[in-house]
């Protein structure tokens, strides 16, 4: 079965991203997000030499619903600094979160978690995947940062990965 879907849940998930994209859902919709489901896992899989090995799925509906409500305080932070507050008042500075996580999939995870969250942006990566450099637009207290990103996603993302 692994032969044929090599990533049953990626496949289910490409479908679903094509039905939602077509924004109509008719038998031929559905039949071509799932061959595009079947065949674009297939065609990559010799890019994938191992799965990502997730200890607790369900975990990751706690962290899109911490994520989802991150993004949109931060919005909310983000559009009060931009539209009342002059350029002088904002701190921005880089700083460096130290990772735990060894696993590649939850590295880019995080880095794209961060970015994603408005007043943050992941802008580098260290060569040995320990450390990830981020430009945060306002913050007075790096360290408090640092724990933030630390505490909120990437103790999180240990759970899931392991």
């Amino acid at each position: 079965m692994t032969r044929v879907l090599p990533h049953p849940i990626l496949t289910l998930l490409i479908a679903a991203v094509w039905v939602a994209l077509i924004n109509s859902i008719s038998l031929g919709t559905v039949l071509l997000g799932l061959v595009l489901g079947v065949a674009i896992p297939l065609l990559t899989s010799p890019y994938w030499p191992t799965r990502p090995r997730m200890r607790r799925p369900i975990k990751i509906i706690e962290y899109i619903a911490v994520v989802g409500w991150d993004i949109v305080v931060s919005n909310i932070q983000v559009a009060i600094w931009v539209l009342f507050w002059p350029t002088s008042r904002l701190q921005t500075r880089y700083v460096v979160v130290p990772l735990d996580l060894t696993s590649a999939e939850a590295i880019a995870l995080l880095a794209g978690t961060i970015t994603m969250t408005p007043g943050t942006v992941s802008a580098d990566l260290a060569a040995d995947g320990t450390a990830i450099l981020v430009h945060c637009l306002h913050t007075t207290d790096p360290d408090d940062t640092v724990a933030q990103i630390k505490t909120r996603y990437e103790s999180r993302l240990k759970e899931i990965f392991g």
